[in-house]
């Protein structure tokens, strides 16, 4: 019997063969990216869901060597911006950096919306979170000392005292209509066009009170323009230390944060969103980052994609929950 002699050459060949066809299976882990990135807000320039996105895209620029541009998108409560990232390519060129309202509360208040959140995104990691924090204006600080006084308030004058929010289905706006259901009290709902306006007719005393994000108000709460109330973390916050959680107040259930996140199309590629989940996590922790983050008043998350992805899904069942109970609706 003749033997064919072993030529390492044959396997050498079988082994690119191979490495040929892992590269062809998977075209995106060796070569990405190659080409500009593009990061869709839904919202208008110069609040916190841009600021955390450019500060981190900038970021994820340098670590890559690619341009990574951010178009602002605003409008529909975010669901605008949010079906433009849904209809593109899951090739990791095109990212969304959202709050909450595209994701877990539009989909409640919106009808026809062309994407439906809970299947359309490839979830990477939620980078920051503040939690909300009851503020109430100048006349009122005198005699308002804490969420009991609050609820007092409200049960004296029920559908009078008012509550600022930067609009209907806005974080701050969810957040009292869950305390509101948490206390048996109702308030007086103000909606204004974003969370500046509210603040400035808060601080005019305009308005009673307001549920604001904490990086947006702390400095007036500083400054003694303002009396913080409660905070619905599930901690207190590093930057209103003096200040009590509503756990601490007596009321369960409320831990609530308003969130800037990261996603992509759906059937993004493993390695890709891997590969864009451990940049941003690099990025965040990053010291002149997350110095500019908690300066701000946010808190660093970085969690894993598994982990956002069921955070999502239990957002999106809550707040759905809340927004029929309180019989909420669009703008």
């Amino acid at each position: 019997m003749t033997t064919t002699p072993f030529s390492p050459w044959k396997k050498i060949a079988a082994l690119v063969c191979a490495s040929a066809a892992a590269l062809a299976a998977s075209p995106s882990a060796w070569a990405w990216p190659d080409k500009p990135i593009t990061i869709i807000v839904p919202f208008p320039a110069g609040g916190a869901t841009d600021t955390v996105a450019r500060a981190i895209g900038n970021n994820l620029g340098q670590q890559w060597g690619q341009t990574v541009v951010v178009e602002n998108k605003a409008g529909a409560t975010g669901s605008i911006g949010a079906a433009q990232v849904a209809r593109a390519p899951a090739d990791g060129y095109t990212l969304l950096v959202s709050s909450l309202a595209p994701l877990v509360v539009a989909p409640h208040l919106i009808k026809g919306l062309s994407y439906d959140p809970t299947r359309d995104f490839s979830y990477i990691t939620v980078a920051v979170q503040t939690a909300n924090v009851l503020v109430v204006n100048p006349s009122l600080a005198p005699k308002v000392n804490n969420v009991q006084d609050v609820i007092a308030m409200l049960k004296a004058k029920p559908d009078t005292v008012s509550f600022a929010t930067s609009g209907a289905g806005s974080s701050d706006h969810l957040t009292a209509e869950l305390f509101w259901q948490k206390t048996g009290t109702k308030g007086l709902h103000v909606p204004y066009k974003g969370g500046a306006p509210a603040t400035a007719d808060l601080l005019g005393s305009q308005v009673d009170m307001s549920f604001q994000n904490v990086n947006s108000v702390f400095p007036h709460i500083k400054s003694g323009k303002l009396k913080a109330i409660a905070v619905t973390g599930n901690k207190r916050s590093a930057v209103l230390p003096d200040v009590p959680t509503m756990a601490e107040a007596g009321i369960e259930g409320m831990d609530v944060y308003a969130w800037q996140a990261f996603a992509a199309p759906k059937n993004l590629p493993a390695d890709i969103k891997t590969k864009l989940h451990d940049g941003i996590v690099k990025a965040l922790h990053d010291p002149a980052v997350s110095k500019q983050f908690t300066d701000m008043g946010l808190e660093i998350v970085g969690n894993s994609p598994e982990v956002f992805t069921e955070f999502q899904r239990k957002e999106f069942a809550r707040w759905k929950q809340v927004i029929t109970t309180g019989g909420i609706t669009g703008q």
